[in-house]
């Protein structure tokens, strides 16, 4: 029973610091110029999400889409 105890907490702990790195990388972004265009997409970001979210590189669906992939493992 303690194995999978353990691993739960192993996970917890990737979790755990997954989104503080994620959290860091935000926070260095915020000091940044928003983008106009999607880096993915190149459809306009409209001007809200970039009043918003300094920083910002992508559209709402795109990031979207970028977050799903990043925790499957795929990004």
């Amino acid at each position: 029973m303690a194995d999978h105890a353990d691993a739960a907490a192993e996970l917890q702990e990737i979790a755990i610091l997954s989104a503080l790195e994620q959290h860091k990388q935000q926070q260095q972004e915020r000091g940044k110029e928003s983008a106009v265009w999607c880096e993915e997409c190149d459809e306009v970001i409209p001007y809200k999400r970039r009043e918003l979210v300094p920083g910002v590189k992508h559209c709402v669906q795109c990031a979207s889409d970028l977050e799903l992939r990043q925790k499957r493992g795929l990004a």
